[in-house]
């Protein structure tokens, strides 16, 4: 099974390296570095053929870009999503990082965004890159995902606030799916809890049994 791995803003593919790590060399893995264009259409078109048969996996903005490619229509075998947008059904959700962005550009924003885990060595991105990525993602509205709402799990982080939990859960219910708690971590599952995060993903997408499946969490 391939996994494609879909990072959010504020980052690049540096911040999967110890998920990658954490998968092991027996899993074919893909980290690309979005196109960080400000455009949906720009970033779905570099990711779905990718992603087309993979299992995806996003945290975050990627985890966003995951929904609106399955909303596309775009075949993954599964998907395992990590608080994304969630438009409308979350006002407000995004309001304390657009402060932080505002006072203290991108510093602020990683900061506020993903907590004491990220550092500004984790991304190249200049303010207007940010700032393109941010209004793109605030301006999300999800939208039915059709078939492939069997094959995706959204999660969220045991520690995120409880506007993250809500705003989880809504999106869970209005598209028809599943959703879980991942357990030791917050938003920034990818730096505060790799190790978990590849155990759900093998787990998820069958690597460990070489096929796809969808087995119980624990």
């Amino acid at each position: 099974m391939r996994v494609v791995l879909i990072h959010g803003v504020a980052t690049d593919s540096r911040v999967w390296a110890a998920t990658i790590a954490a998968l092991g060399p027996a899993v074919e893995v893909h980290a690309p570095d979005r196109p960080q264009s400000g455009d949906m259409d720009t970033e779905i078109a570099a990711l779905a053929p990718l992603c087309e048969g993979a299992f995806a996996v996003g945290v975050s903005g990627g985890a966003t870009l995951g929904l609106e490619m399955a909303a596309r229509g775009v075949g993954f075998a599964g998907a395992l999503l990590h608080e994304p947008a969630a438009g409308s059904l979350a006002p407000g959700l995004l309001d304390d990082v657009a402060r932080a962005f505002r006072s203290e550009g991108v510093a602020g924003f990683g900061r506020t965004l993903y907590g004491p885990s990220w550092t500004t060595d984790l991304t190249a991105a200049a303010h207007e890159t940010v700032a393109g990525e941010f209004a793109m993602f605030r301006g999300f509205e999800p939208r039915p995902v059709g078939p492939l709402a069997d094959r995706i799990t959204l999660t969220v982080g045991q520690h995120s606030p409880p506007a993250r939990h809500r705003s989880v859960r809504d999106l869970g219910a209005a598209l028809g799916l599943e959703w879980r708690v991942l357990a030791g971590t917050g938003h920034a599952a990818h730096l505060e809890a790799p190790d978990r995060l590849a155990r759900w993903v093998r787990r998820r997408s069958g690597a460990d049994l070489g096929s796809y499946c969808l087995p119980p969490f624990p």
